[in-house]
This record gives structure tokens, C-alpha cells and sequence, in this order.
């Protein structure tokens, strides 16, 4: 599996992570223009997954959340991010 196939499915267990936070889910959905009906087309689309994982990095809490869930590293969202189309490096101060 490539760097980008391994940030996808990082961020497909973001997005499936994401669905049952409703109160999280709804600021995604009004922030990104989706509906819940198209989540699972627009979980093909790499540029799509970045963005799930854009928004899951705005908020720490949101990170800390879903890494423990996953038992991931708290880096490993902003990695698989930098990996995807349109992915930036997220610097904090």
C-alpha cells in the first residue's frame, strides 16, 4: 500500500469516525456543502478525504478524539492529510 492509499484509509476511518459524532457531523457537512446521503460517493474522491481530515484537524479535540479511538498517534491525521491531494503541512504554535 502507497502513502496515498494509506492516507485514504486513514481518512475513511476518519469519515466513518465523523458519522457518529452528530454534532461534529453537522458542522462537516454544513462547512463542506456535502449531504449525508452522498457520503459514501464522495468517499472515493481523494481531494473529498483530505477534506474530512482538514476538519478533523481545526480542532484539537477532534484529533485527540478519533486517534484514541482508533489507537492511532495524534500525528497520524496530519500525516495522512500532507499525503492527500490538496494536503498542507499543519504547523501549531
Amino acid at each position: 500500500m502507497n502513502q496515498q492509499e494509506s492516507a485514504e484509509t486513514l481518512a475513511i476511518q476518519a469519515l466513518t469516525w465523523l458519522v457518529g459524532q452528530p454534532e461534529d457531523l453537522g458542522a462537516f457537512l454544513a462547512a463542506s456543502g456535502a449531504s449525508g446521503a452522498e457520503l459514501g460517493q464522495l468517499a472515493a474522491e481523494p481531494a473529498f478525504l483530505g477534506a474530512v481530515l482538514d476538519f478533523l484537524l481545526e480542532a484539537d479535540s477532534r484529533v485527540i478524539a478519533f486517534c484514541d479511538s482508533a489507537a492511532l498517534p495524534y500525528t497520524a491525521p496530519m500525516q495522512a492529510s500532507a499525503a492527500l491531494p490538496g494536503g498542507r503541512e499543519w504547523h501549531w504554535t
